[in-house]
């Protein structure tokens, strides 16, 4: 496969909630691990498009594109405009009830692309070029004549099913030609299967069936979103986002599905980010609950209680989607990287990291679990007794932090914040007696030390401003979580001056923020969750409601034209950076979409008690 590597704002991600694809504008899958979200790719032509391999069907001929997403769903639509014509391809992974009995004579695993020519003839290519185990794997693809093309490997077996002929492609894979008329059309049709017999798919009606089941089961899980404000289009696609990147199985949710998108192009901060981490707990769970997505957010919590009971009262910093902990950290130097970006790793060191600050995440995420009625049973209690006992005996140790800097570990203003977020929650959920038995006395008093330490040392009266790290004199923008988090009032003083000092020094252009000092020492991007968390926080009173429209609005343009963000901004040239699509970057639209609605009606109602001379509560 050769060709300029598309920007990382120029693909597309389609997926089932077991495993996410990355289509390109000129329509090449270029990224695809089956049958997980963390398993080796079979398309990888994203991290070097000389050896991961591809699919391609399009135009023959140079055409003008155009895509989107059927509303509300996950089923993308690409239309090529030639010079003779014009097609639209359909790209799906099959998604519908796992209580439909149809779903018994379904392959386990499959990836339906679909072509329709709307006027004029269209000459297509497709190119279907598997290179399993990132590039690694010998294989022989196999010409079962009715049965498609074959690969089988080991207790695996892919196929490649359509309604045309392929032959063998000097380049490598197979390719075919077929040219389409207006009203003509033709559907392929991949399959992964491991666990049985394979099921050969019904191409034609059938595949117009399943993208029909498909479009009305994303259709019918967007339309429960419990949010009708300005920004809806947004917050439903970055809702349609998390249920994707969710592993419907175990109720985790993947950082995104993609490894080693770099972000600082050429560099090496390329991390693999197809695993769940605990920091993005509470946050998480604030945006499913505030959507309305009750199963969802109960399924994720449950998936969280699982797998931090295996290493209770330690806790890891991620784990895999099934909860169990990572391989190591391996790089694979037969990839040359996406547009030269090495090394390209698989696997994830944080794994072995402190970070104190996922013991707040934990226990946050469960007090909205408990608030929305669900019950914490007699070991549940005692496991967040554990980790409120943990934070009393460490959280004055220093700790990776929740960037997860691979050197010396400091005393984090962060990490020191979620050690007072966990045991302040502790104490209300006592309070509340959703929780037995707790040594009162001894939490409250280390909480109150907690808040006294953050108070003296997390502030800098020179800078005005709270620091990254207690005494320090650099800046992160970390710390407006205190008002997310309930430590502080946005509007204090203190807030407020720590806001702007942020906004001078960090600041990378309208919209948008760094999300440290250090970023640019690496020469990075702006952090894209962090310029949402600073809308969130002018909405929750560090500014007018005007400015916190202004901010989330300017954030909200350097998505893609589907409406997708990855995890940081080039502020040079509003490019995408780091893995694509990002979980923690929707996660921060939709809760500043909902602080912003919050704030809306906070004011409404502060108007109406004026209009009426009764005061406000």
């Amino acid at each position: 496969m050769t060709g300029a590597t598309p920007k990382i704002q120029d693909y597309a991600v389609i997926g089932d909630g077991r495993a996410g694809a990355l289509v390109s504008r000129d329509g090449s899958i270029d990224w695809l691990c089956w049958p997980r979200f963390d398993s080796p790719s079979l398309f990888g032509a994203l991290l070097d498009r000389r050896v991961g391999g591809a699919w391609s069907v399009t135009p023959a001929l140079p055409a003008e594109v155009e895509r989107r997403y059927i509303d509300e769903t996950n089923v993308l639509q690409t239309r090529f405009r030639t010079a003779t014509g014009a097609m639209t391809l359909t790209d799906f992974m099959v998604a519908f009830s796992e209580e439909d009995k149809r779903r018994r004579l379904m392959p386990e695993h499959e990836l339906v692309r679909r072509v329709e020519c709307e006027h004029g003839e269209v000459e297509i290519l497709a190119h279907f070029d598997p290179r399993p185990d990132y590039g690694r794997a010998e294989f022989r693809i196999r010409d079962a004549g009715a049965l498609g093309l074959r690969i089988d490997m080991g207790s695996w077996l892919v196929a490649l099913h359509g309604g045309v002929k392929f032959a063998p492609a000097a380049e490598g894979g197979a390719s075919a030609r077929v040219t389409l008329r207006a009203g003509e059309s033709t559907t392929f049709s991949l399959t992964y299967s491991a666990e049985g017999p394979a099921v050969v798919p019904h191409l034609g009606e059938g595949a117009a069936e399943k993208l029909a089941l498909t479009v009305g089961w994303w259709q019918r899980w967007a339309a429960r979103a419990r949010y009708d404000g300005p920004y809806r289009d947004a917050v439903v696609r970055s809702a349609l986002v998390l249920k994707l990147l969710s592993y419907a199985p175990s109720g985790a949710i993947v950082a995104a599905p993609t490894t080693s998108l770099p972000e600082r192009l050429g560099g090496d901060l390329n991390w693999d980010y197809r695993f769940c981490w605990l920091r993005d707990a509470a946050f998480t769970a604030r945006a499913l609950f505030g959507l309305g997505y009750e199963e969802e957010a109960e399924a994720f919590c449950s998936w969280m209680l699982h797998a931090t009971r295996l290493t209770r009262p330690e806790l890891r910093v991620l784990y895999d989607v099934f909860g169990e902990t990572l391989p190591k950290e391996t790089d694979l130097p037969h990839l040359e990287g996406y547009a030269g970006s090495r090394p390209v790793r698989v696997g994830n060191a944080t794994r072995d990291q402190l970070q104190l600050d996922v013991y707040g995440e934990v226990v946050e995420a469960c007090t909205y679990f408990a608030g929305r009625g669900g019950a914490l049973d007699r070991d549940t209690q005692q496991m967040l007794r554990h980790f409120g006992e943990y934070v009393c005996r460490h959280w004055q140790e220093p700790d990776n932090g929740i960037w997860e800097p691979r050197g010396v570990r400091q005393h984090f203003t962060h990490s020191r914040l979620l050690c007072w977020v966990a045991l302040d929650r502790l104490l209300a959920l006592h309070r509340a007696g959703r929780i037995r038995g707790i040594p009162a006395d001894r939490f409250a008093a280390n909480r109150e030390r907690i808040r006294r330490d953050i108070e003296e040392r997390g502030w800098n009266p020179t800078l005005e401003s709270y620091t990254a790290v207690l005494g320090g004199e650099t800046l992160d923008t970390t710390v407006l979580q205190m008002a997310f988090l309930g430590f502080a009032e946005a509007s204090s003083e203190r807030m407020r001056q720590t806001c702007r000092r942020l906004r001078e020094r960090l600041g990378a252009g309208p919209g948008l923020i760094y999300r440290y000092e250090q970023s640019f020492e690496g020469r990075e991007g702006a952090f894209a969750m962090c310029c949402f968390w600073v809308a969130d926080f002018l909405a929750r009173g560090g500014g007018s409601l005007g400015e916190a429209h202004d901010s989330f609005a300017r954030t909200l343009a350097y998505a893609n034209d589907l409406g997708l963000f990855a995890e940081e901004i080039d502020p040079r040239t509003g490019d995408a950076l780091g893995n694509f699509p990002q979980a923690f970057t929707h996660v921060g639209l939709i809760n500043a979409a909902l602080s912003l609605a919050e704030r809306e009606e906070r004011d409404r109602r502060q108007e109406g008690a004026a209009a009426r001379g009764r005061p406000f509560r």
